[in-house]
């Protein structure tokens, strides 16, 4: 689509209508899909991928398919990371149906005074069909470092150099993106994630969705949001629909189809579905595919041949090769008409399904070690990490005690199990670094060594916590599974017991 919809009707809910029902369900052999093919998926990804936090199978609108890895659970909102991206696009869809912009208005209309006092070529001629298609011109190297904390982002965006004539260069670009939420909030007065609430959450059932924002009050646009597995699969069904929901047409036809097509190049590799090009803030994919992405493992996935659509969240280093099972078990398993019954494959997925759960830490309950330690509160190295001090408390349960910011934070250990209580700051995402809810297990992996895994259930993050003991000393190390950069364990720390 190269022109743009002048006019397009929405006639909007009210505040008080009622939420839509739940998505329909069925079984998988009904809507064309063997339940063998579905657990093996699951069990390939347990065996290959560290590790699935949810999955949720669609075909011809129904529900065929869900799970939760425990800790994580159906009610949790997960962050979505570049997923976010989509939800924006569609946003500007919908700002363009209404008449409030077209995609070849300049950027630097929309922000007059936040512009350079002498405006490049490039920067002037930047519009916002480029930041949809990720080709406004910049280097990877000049917007890498973008901090989204200071205020006056759209000036700091406007102020990078375009070394490129827009259009014509893809760079994967996340400040293009926020400006996109600012261009929203511009022409309708009102955040992305306020402006999307009666235009697209509300009538898709979406509850309560959080999106953090910058100094200046906007929408991130490029991550930031958070919704539940049911949530994306919604969107993505919405999108499958070409924008219609319950007899309603909420998106413009037209929009989907622009916006999930290839608007630009991104690379050659054939095997590879980061390179067969990129949309309005969505990728394709091999297969005739798209989707939209977040980092470490969230996807929305649409299959228009399939009539299908396929939500995971996780927490994986390795976003291909979840993408790999998925067209090696799932699409290639995806039949055009409804099979015969299949009461016990039926019955053997379903019960996998609902036995799904992380793996907890591996060993003994106590040890003799246990009540000669607990209490004890070891401090470790200054200005070495986010925590102070740490130690246990042994009683019916075994806590692990952190201490950052001059608060101890306690958090109550499963065995065997996860059990959820407490929070801890969270360093390494993209904006906040703030506290998040927490699920620990435990395990005592020999005499002298107690490990610990916690995980936060709200995200893609899981932390794992080492304590071994050796009289006045405790030998420290924690890491994590996934981040933005290095997540192997931290250098040992070593801990004095404090007097």
């Amino acid at each position: 689509m190269r022109t743009i919809i002048a006019v397009f009707l929405l006639v909007f809910p009210s505040a008080a209508a009622a939420a839509p029902p739940a998505l329909p369900r069925s079984t998988p052999e009904a809507q064309g899909i063997p339940s063998s093919t579905i657990l093996a998926f699951v069990e390939a990804a347990e065996e290959g991928i560290d590790a699935l936090h949810s999955l949720m199978i669609l075909r011809h609108g129904q529900v065929v398919a869900e799970g939760w890895w425990e800790p994580y659970r159906r009610e949790d909102p997960h962050v979505l990371f570049s997923l976010s991206k989509s939800f924006t696009s569609t946003g500007i869809g919908l700002a363009v149906a209404e008449g409030r912009l077209s995609i070849d208005d300049t950027v630097l209309s929309f922000f007059p005074e936040d512009a350079p006092e002498e405006p490049s070529d490039n920067l002037k001629a930047m519009r916002v069909r480029d930041l949809l298609s990720m080709s406004t011109g910049h280097h990877a190297e000049d917007i890498a470092s973008f901090s989204y904390m200071p205020p006056g982002r759209i000036r700091a965006f406007l102020a990078l150099p375009v070394a490129h004539k827009p259009g014509t260069h893809f760079v994967y670009n996340t400040p293009a993106s926020y400006m996109l939420s600012a261009i929203v909030q511009k022409v309708s007065g009102t955040t992305l994630v306020d402006y999307l609430g009666p235009r697209l959450f509300e009538p898709l059932g979406i509850n309560s969705p959080k999106w953090d924002a910058s100094a200046d009050g906007v929408s991130l646009g490029g991550f930031g949001l958070s919704v539940t597995t049911e949530d994306i699969a919604r969107f993505g069904q919405l999108y499958l629909q070409r924008g219609r929901w319950q007899g309603r047409q909420l998106l413009p036809a037209e929009w989907v189809e622009a916006a999930t097509a290839r608007q630009v190049s991104n690379g050659s590799k054939p095997d590879s579905d980061w390179e067969q090009g990129y949309g309005y803030q969505f990728w394709r994919c091999r297969h005739g595919v798209y989707r939209g992405d977040g980092a470490f493992g969230q996807f929305c996935i649409v299959l228009p041949e399939q009539d299908a659509v396929i939500a995971i969240t996780s927490g994986v280093r390795d976003l291909q090769a979840v993408l790999d099972l998925v067209w090696e078990h799932l699409l290639a398993g995806m039949e055009t008409g409804s099979l015969p019954p299949d009461g016990r494959g039926h019955a053997g997925l379903e019960e996998k399904l609902h036995k799904l759960r992380l793996r907890p830490p591996e060993g003994r309950p106590t040890s003799p070690r246990a009540s000669e330690v607990s209490g004890r509160i070891y401090r470790l190295p200054e200005n070495d990490g986010p925590f102070e001090a740490v130690g246990l408390d042994v009683g019916d349960a075994t806590s692990l005690i952190l201490r950052s910011g001059g608060q101890d934070r306690r958090l109550v250990c499963g065995t065997s199990e996860w059990r959820r209580g407490g929070t801890l700051p969270l360093t390494g995402r993209l904006f906040d670094g703030g506290d998040e809810p927490v699920a620990a297990s435990g395990a005592w992996t020999d005499d002298d060594t107690y490990s610990v895994q916690a995980c936060f259930f709200e995200t893609p993050f899981c932390a794992t916590f080492s304590l071994e003991f050796a009289g006045d000393i405790l030998l420290f190390e924690h890491g994590m599974n996934v981040g933005f950069g290095a997540t192997t364990k931290r250098p040992l720390l070593v801990g004095r017991q404090e007097p």
